[in-house]
């Protein structure tokens, strides 16, 4: 599937090492003053090339708005946005169209079409989260207007985990790590799994500020579920949690039970959604990283025709992807939060009529 969202709907194109990737943004109310520069902003935040902790591949990730937008102001048509390859490399990949990088989707893909892209792994590419982060861009403007701030960080690499939260340090943290001991250590252990020719995984966490009680629906609809599948959509997390997540498992009920209160809740283990509804509390969702697969070490593998056979991906790869990732995860919220709102809307209407 190449769409996601209801009410907002999103759906992306392009890959890798093709011309451009692009998104069409459906749903977006009219009348919105819509700030291009937020969005670079935050495309800025997930480009490459930033750092030699990141892929060395130079995109400048410039965003061109094609439909939707007259003088600055949403006109209720989809959106439409293009972003060019401009240092795509596709022949850095023709040893590799023969094999099955570990790790990676060229096997399933196979599997199940019979074809693929092996230009960096063409849709199964992480260079499509781009055009994700561009559309959650949108999704994070309409959201300001409502009150709710989104906002995530690493808390742990390569095992490291972040002690304490430092906001203000997150601009100068090269891992966008919220605890600055933490974060120099964590830039430490992904040299040296660089230096080794591999790679590290992470955990990264995101929290919705300013959510309202009542958005998300029961049953199906759950606002966690939905969460939860929109996260696990990016295709280096491999494990999310809201709230406490697994150490609600190590609790008893007298612990783990957010009492209300006149102020609201005393405890937040729920990460701010029961019943699959927001109460109001702060939406706190982690999702595990995986190890970038794309590793200098030589690796047991298939070729085409089923042979066993090794492989070393050289090339232009993050050593460690969880940092990159925290813009990614943040929109993927921002997508989720404004078609629970778009819903919200829809439902508070009937309610008056």
């Amino acid at each position: 599937m190449n769409s996601f969202g209801r009410h907002f709907r999103v759906t992306t194109f392009g890959e890798s090492h093709g011309p451009a990737i692009g998104v069409v943004v459906d749903g977006v109310p009219p009348r919105l003053p819509l700030d291009v520069a937020a969005i670079q902003t935050e495309l800025d935040r997930r480009r490459p090339g930033q750092s030699a902790l990141a892929s060395g591949r130079r995109e400048d990730d410039a965003v061109e708005i094609l439909s939707g937008v007259y003088m600055g102001v949403t006109t209720g048509a989809p959106i439409a946005m293009l972003i060019a390859n401009r240092d795509a490399r596709p022949d850095d990949y023709r040893e590799l169209a023969s094999v099955f990088r570990p790790g990676h989707a060229d096997f399933t893909w196979q599997a199940k079409y019979g074809v693929r892209d092996p230009r960096g792994g063409g849709r199964a590419s992480g260079r499509e989260t781009a055009v994700r982060v561009a559309a959650g861009a949108v999704a994070r403007q309409l959201l300001l207007r409502r009150g709710v701030r989104v906002l995530g960080h690493v808390v742990e690499i390569g095992g490291i985990r972040a002690e304490r939260f430092d906001e203000a340090s997150l601009g100068s943290s090269p891992v966008r790590a919220a605890d600055p001991e933490a974060s120099v250590a964590m830039v430490h252990a992904i040299e040296a799994a660089q230096r080794d020719g591999d790679s590290l995984g992470g955990v990264v966490a995101v929290h919705a500020r300013g959510v309202p009680a009542g958005w998300g629906d029961p049953v199906f609809g759950k606002l966690d579920a939905a969460l939860a599948g929109a996260l696990m959509g990016i295709g280096a997390v491999k494990a999310v949690e809201i709230g406490d997540g697994f150490a609600l498992a190590r609790l008893r009920g007298s612990e783990a039970n957010d009492a209300p209160g006149p102020d609201g809740f005393a405890s937040n283990h729920a990460g701010g959604i029961q019943g699959g509804i927001s109460n109001g509390s702060e939406i706190v969702a982690r999702v595990a990283v995986k190890p970038t697969p794309s590793i200098a070490r030589p690796q047991a593998t298939l070729d085409l025709a089923g042979a066993a056979t090794t492989v070393s991906v050289r090339g232009r790869h993050d050593p460690c992807i969880a940092p990159r990732l925290v813009p990614v995860a943040e929109a993927m919220v921002c997508l989720v939060l404004v078609d629970a709102w778009l819903a919200q809307l829809l439902v508070e209407g009937g309610a008056a009529g």
